[in-house]
């Protein structure tokens, strides 16, 4: 289990648009369970909006997601691809 949150950015943004509280944002996301022991610490998949074809629209800062995605999310430019590798208390707890 990751036992802080941490930001990677794989693709900079344009450094100019981030979201606000409450601001709506629609991205693409997959969900790896955190594995140490596995290629860029990935274990199994859990979801994923870009096999499912419809990228996630949300309101960002307002707890209608896991903590880490309202930590991490302002954080990003618009365009910005990022890894954000979240601890189980910033998420669904210890699985």
């Amino acid at each position: 289990m990751a036992s802080q949150f941490r930001k990677d950015v794989l693709r900079e943004g344009d450094k100019t648009n981030y979201p606000k509280k409450g601001d709506r944002v629609t991205m693409h996301y997959t969900g790896w369970l955190y594995d140490p022991s596995q290629p860029n610490n990935r274990g199994n998949k859990f979801d994923s909006s870009v096999d499912k074809g419809t990228p996630f629209e949300v309101p960002i800062g307002v707890g209608r997601v896991i903590q880490g995605w309202d930590q991490g999310v302002p954080q990003m430019s618009l365009g910005e691809k990022a890894v954000l590798t979240i601890p189980g208390n910033m998420a669904y707890g210890e699985r």
